[in-house]
């Protein structure tokens, strides 16, 4: 971009970590490139981006935007119209303020009056479909885009070919960049530096079925010869500080509502026991962590069983039903960790899986269609 120029972007969508943690991860790969560059977040009001954006340096702008409810023809959604349509005027005004070059949706309901506003006004749009199976905001915005980033091949069934870059999914940045061995990760929670240890997370807000099957058998946990880092979710802390404390203590157990220094944890970790979100999954391929997947069954169109069977189907992760999982998923988890050979194979085959340099690849559409718009301008 010309001096007087700066490349100026707007970022939109979140709602989870999943969605927030790659959308942070372009940000930083587009500055990273180009660090004269403007950067605003568009989020939802009173969601996790409104404190984890700010958290990471950047500016947002909340909206009143809200998810549809179901069954569709509910009253209440007369209101959830009404702040759509607010929420598109005050994306209007945001863009005439800052004057985006290029408007980039990360999936969301934020990011569906962002990029329809943007589109509305000329301003290129670009949308990152993180999951194998294209979420409703962004089959609708598909249209109004002219970049589509996907992580999956086989996304012709959801959006126009032309449009479409096989990206992968951007993941943290410190994740891949931290160099700590996996007994100084271990002595940082406390645990045994020699010890095999499992990581169990259930995403950024928790897993109730997850946090179930580790209750259910704290006794096997406490018996067995491994670690076990629990990451329980803010959500469902007390009650399981509740229940923990009707129970002997488990020593081999280390429980966190919330893990802040994830490559630490996954440094610490033998295996991982995951919910299967889009950008969990990158991670764990990047890293190349042997992993349990426990895919969520309350998300849009079942989604997560989908991404998970993607890995099993290649002996890269182990698919444990969510219904099936308070009897199993502890038992299966001790059984793998002390399975050398099982470990080894799953690693090398999840390796397979990744794909590097997601957010650069990305960063570099996203300035591609800014001079395009900026040269159409001249």
């Amino acid at each position: 971009m010309e001096e007087n120029k700066p490349l100026k972007v707007i970022v939109s969508g979140g709602g989870t970590g999943g969605h927030i943690f790659p959308a942070v991860s372009i940000a930083n790969a587009i500055k990273k490139a180009h660090p004269e560059a403007e950067i605003l977040f568009v989020g939802a009001s009173g969601r996790m981006e409104m404190q984890r954006v700010p958290a990471a340096g950047y500016k947002i702008e909340g909206l009143p935007v809200r998810g549809l409810v179901r069954p569709l023809w509910s009253l209440k959604n007369i209101g959830v119209m009404m702040d759509f349509l607010k929420s598109k005027n005050m994306v209007k005004k945001i863009i005439r303020n800052f004057k985006p070059q290029v408007v980039v949706g990360v999936g969301g309901y934020a990011s569906a009056p962002t990029l329809n506003a943007a589109h509305s006004m000329g301003i290129p749009c670009l949308i990152q479909e993180q999951n194998s199976y294209a979420g409703v905001t962004n089959k609708s915005l598909a249209k109004k885009a002219q970049k589509i980033c996907v992580a999956y091949e086989g996304m012709e069934r959801f959006f126009p070919a032309d449009k479409i870059v096989l990206t992968g999914n951007p993941v943290r940045q410190n994740l891949l960049e931290n160099k700590i061995s996996s007994a100084e990760a271990r002595k940082s929670f406390g645990l045994e530096p020699d010890k095999k240890t499992v990581l169990i997370v259930g995403g950024s807000l928790g897993a109730r079925t997850v946090n179930e099957s580790v209750l259910a058998h704290l006794d096997e946990i406490r018996q067995s010869n491994v670690q076990f880092i629990w990451q329980t979710g803010k959500y469902y802390s007390k009650e399981i500080a509740e229940a923990l404390a009707k129970e002997a203590e488990v020593p081999n157990l280390k429980v966190m509502d919330f893990i802040s220094s994830m490559d630490n944890a996954y440094a610490a970790a033998n295996m991982v026991v995951s919910r299967a979100g889009a950008s969990s999954i990158s991670e764990l391929c990047l890293l190349g962590k042997p992993c349990i997947l426990v895919p969520s069954p309350n998300v849009a169109e079942d989604h997560q069983t989908k991404n998970a069977q993607a890995l099993s189907s290649k002996n890269a992760a182990i698919f444990v039903a969510d219904k099936e999982a308070k009897d199993t998923l502890v038992k299966t988890a001790l059984a793998t960790v002390e399975d050398d050979d099982k470990l080894a194979s799953l690693s090398k085959n999840v390796k397979l899986l990744a794909k590097h340099n997601s957010a650069e690849i990305i960063a570099e559409e996203v300035y591609k269609l800014a001079q395009n718009y900026k040269n159409k301008k001249k």
